[in-house]
């Protein structure tokens, strides 16, 4: 951020070693110094002290929404839900009333239907509550495992309020949360991906509502299914008071159970403790077609009539949101192929590199995997290959949000009590770790995020609605997809060098070409994430290609695809696009461009990523706005030349002259095209072929 670079740049001068975060700074090192520069440097300080402070107040109104933006739809009060998530445990119903009974024994029961639960803590404070249920979750099992033997419970609850838990991407703090551990404790050191149900605690009723306790628990539930590259849906709980509400979270947001007192309903408060102990994987919301063989986890996929067996190599990438398409791309080879040894190496690897990506789609839109293949079959090149799609089936059904939610009636309208919509726009490019990788790019360590350059945006600006939007009597639904590609490589921006990175930036304009001649297809989405380059010699597929058919549409014979909505991530959308013109082949194009000059300011070659405050605003800002500030960039000659020196890094400073070049060609006197350019793509290419040949640009 601006302010936090100048104020560096102020306790640094002169020597004087104050850290306003700390407030503490060295006297004798200040007095050292003329008074009167100390007294301005102090002034300047305070100053941008208060900027910073802003500035942050800003950032976090901004992270806010986001957040609320990621958890979509929140709908409270849903009738059936405890009879939907609960009802098919089994042997739940008949253990529970025998614990229950067991509960009510003795001169001091555990529970007692006219005062409630014994030792329940009078002013609900966290400590005292979080310690009473684990004592009450241990008495409960030891009831359970009494009654039958033959059951053993190895799930317990762990509860560390004030200990981040490891994480996917960052820590976060976790009220309460079941693990698969019967001797966890509150020492314990646990990660996300082991957490099996959440929970979220309050001392008072109050806070539950959307901006408190139910927010917080989307926080957790967010966390889980990054962190569980397996899970289709969430199960949690808010306990705010004495007042205990069950949650399940998914890829179209939240939905709840009325509240109930567990003091006034202790059979049914047992029912859902013992529920969460007792579900199988699957009732928890993990997937069964994903299993475990030995060390080896595997997809069956049924292609060309007969069954298949994927062997998952590497989690490649898994987008951290709730609602949304929320992809996961594996990489993955067949059981049954053969294997292969790299010219110069003793190690083998899978002659056929696939990659499986995962998502949830409306069912609305075309299939992706109908797309690819219609490419593939077309002849179209420098496009990420098809080797398989489907729709997932669980217990030979199609997975979707419906089935998830068991048929729960959810209402779509805000007005409804009880149902909240923070946001329905998705606006926002957000920059990540390791979870927003390119759909089809290398794993990185998840650990070690210090190491890690912030890769660009990806999330993306779309219409709220579906292509084919469906009417208010028919809910909303998304559909667990695969789709199986033949080509695997890293994003464009980790390219080894800056030539190639202009040869891929070139390979990937070829397939956009290729995709829209042969295929008569504009891809939609041109961003960094999207363009993929293949820099191994052993590996067999396009050096570079395009990847993410899914926003893509078939176009009309002007070029156009007769289509209006902002659809893309939004950093890198054309100006036209952001005007809200209908999406053309033209468009695209001009997103190849705002690609290459957004890699020269983010990234100081392969290794290295930064942020510019300047241009993260791109991410978020309102889209005609962004338009003109777009505009502002390319207009004059001068001023462009000018923002690259500026703003490239010392890396892509050698690219300067040649990106505008590309300029030149992508904004006739400077301003947006007015006509279709048939020739484009190629004078594009003859630019950054002739880049390639620079010898100022040769690494």
């Amino acid at each position: 951020m601006y302010a936090t670079e100048q104020l560096h740049e102020a306790v640094c001068w002169h020597g004087i070693c104050w850290n306003p975060f700390n407030k503490e700074f060295s006297l004798m090192n200040a007095f050292s110094q003329p008074v009167l520069v100390y007294i301005n440097v102090v002034k300047m300080c305070l100053k941008l002290w208060s900027l910073l402070i802003h500035e942050a107040n800003e950032y976090r109104k901004h992270v806010d929404t986001i957040l609320k933006e990621e958890l979509g739809d929140l709908h409270a009060d849903i009738p059936g839900f405890f009879e939907a998530y609960f009802g098919n445990i089994s042997g739940l119903d008949s253990t529970t009333r025998a614990v229950l009974d067991k509960c009510k024994e003795g001169d001091r029961p555990l529970y007692n239907e006219e005062k409630g639960w014994r030792d329940w803590p009078k002013h609900a404070v966290e400590k005292e509550v979080l310690k009473w249920l684990a004592d009450v979750i241990g008495e409960l099992v030891q009831f359970a495992e009494a009654h039958d033997p033959a059951q053993k419970i190895d799930r317990r609850p762990l509860a560390q309020p004030t200990r981040p838990l490891e994480g996917y991407i960052a820590t976060r703090k976790l009220d309460i949360g079941f693990v698969s551990d019967p001797s966890a404790t509150e020492d314990s050191i646990c990660r996300w991906s082991q957490i099996l149900i959440p929970g979220e605690l309050k001392n008072d009723p109050k806070y539950d509502s959307p901006s408190r306790a139910w927010l917080d628990l989307g926080r957790y539930a967010r966390e889980v299914l990054a962190a569980q590259d397996s899970r289709r849906f969430v199960l949690g709980f808010t306990l705010c008071g004495p007042f205990l509400r069950l949650w399940e979270f998914d890829r179209l947001g939240g939905i709840a159970s009325e509240s109930l007192d567990i003091n006034t309903d202790g059979l049914q408060f047992i029912t859902i403790l013992l529920g969460f102990l007792l579900m199988s994987p699957e009732q928890l919301g993990f997937d069964p077609t994903i299993i475990t063989i030995g060390d080896k986890r595997c997809i069956e996929v049924e292609k060309d009539g007969r069954k298949e067996r994927l062997v998952i190599d590497d989690v490649i990438g898994r987008a951290r949101c709730i609602a949304g398409r929320a992809t996961t791309c594996w990489k993955v080879h067949r059981e049954d192929d053969p294997l292969s040894r790299c010219q110069g190496s003793a190690a083998q690897h899978p002659r056929t590199p696939l990659v499986v990506k995962d998502s949830w789609q409306y069912p609305e839109r075309d299939e992706e995997g109908e797309l690819l293949r219609e490419a593939t079959e077309s002849g179209v090149t420098n496009v990420a290959r098809y080797y398989h799609h489907e729709t997932v089936r669980i217990n030979s059904k199609s997975d979707d949000i419906l089935g998830i939610r068991r048929g729960l009636s959810i209402p779509r309208l805000k007005s409804r009590q009880g149902s909240v919509k923070p946001t329905t726009s998705r606006s926002r490019s957000c920059r990540g770790r390791k979870d927003q990788d390119s759909a089809f790019g290398p794993k990185r360590s998840s650990d070690c995020v210090d190491t890690l350059l912030p890769p660009p945006p990806s999330k993306r600006t779309q219409s709220s609605s579906p292509t084919k939007p469906p009417t208010n009597s028919t809910p909303l639904n998304r559909v667990h997809r695969r789709v199986t590609v033949q080509d695997y490589g890293k994003p464009i921006y980790e390219s080894s060098s800056r030539v190639a990175l202009l040869a891929g930036i070139e390979g990937c304009i070829k397939g956009y070409d290729s995709l829209y001649w042969n295929a008569g297809m504009i891809q939609c989405d041109i961003s960094p994430r999207n363009l993929l380059v293949n820099e191994d010699d052993d590996n067999p597929s396009w050096r570079a290609f395009l990847i993410d058919l899914d926003l893509a549409i078939r176009v009309e014979r002007d070029g156009f695809s007769g289509a209006r909505g902002k659809t893309g991530t939004r950093a890198f959308m054309a100006i036209g696009v952001l005007y809200s013109e209908k999406h053309s082949y033209m468009h695209d194009l001009e997103s190849f461009f705002w690609v290459l000059f957004w890699i020269c300011i983010h990234y100081d070659g392969p290794d290295k990523g930064r942020e510019v405050a300047r241009f993260e605003k791109w991410n978020y800002m309102d889209t005609e706005e962004l338009a003109d500030a777009k505009k502002g960039v390319i207009a004059d000659e001068s001023d462009f030349l000018r923002i690259a020196e500026e703003n490239f890094t010392p890396y892509y400073q050698p690219l300067r002259s040649w990106v505008n070049r590309l300029r030149r060609v992508v904004f006739p006197d400077g301003g947006r095209w007015k006509k279709l350019n048939p020739r484009l793509s190629s004078e594009m290419m003859d630019v950054l072929q002739r880049a390639q040949s620079d010898l100022n640009v040769i690494d």
